[in-house]
């Protein structure tokens, strides 16, 4: 079922906050559904360093921090200077961009190859499509967040 954000922070089931680290030893904060949630976007390559890019990121040592029942709305606003620089970030890049979903690998390529006007573009990309695009000269860089997911 799909839920809009509000209905998502209103979530009976808690949302657990981990401590992540990546090969560079940076650490970030992120919130999970739960560690199997967290196991399985890891093994994707679906999480990024908030401060690299590195797609090699781990629980960091910590005591994982779950919200009190009916204190999800604490989700709302970032909690740490990370947190609100990645807010920031994402702000800046869907105010001055354009999403181009699942195509942006066929969009870049495109635009590097003169077939389509240059313009900001972000969306997403598998592990293999970036590798390419980056080993043709086409520069790609990893956002440190995915994109919002619409709904019904």
């Amino acid at each position: 079922m799909l839920r809009t954000p509000d209905q998502f922070l209103q979530r009976e089931d808690p949302l657990i906050r981990y401590t992540l680290s990546c090969e560079k030893d940076h650490q970030f904060e992120s919130w999970f559904q739960s560690s199997d949630a967290f196991d399985a976007l890891a093994r994707g390559g679906l999480l990024a360093c908030a401060v690299c890019g590195s797609v090699i990121v781990t629980r960091a040592m910590m005591a994982p921090s779950v919200p009190a029942k009916g204190r999800a709305n604490d989700l709302k606003t970032p909690a740490s200077d990370a947190e609100k620089a990645l807010t920031k970030m994402r702000k800046d890049v869907e105010k001055n961009s354009e999403y181009v979903g699942p195509s942006f690998a066929e969009q870049a390529r495109k635009m590097h190859d003169g077939d389509a006007p240059e313009r900001a573009i972000w969306g997403e990309a598998n592990f293999t499509e970036a590798k390419k695009l980056i080993e043709d000269g086409i520069p790609v860089a990893p956002l440190p967040f995915m994109p919002k997911r619409k709904t019904n």
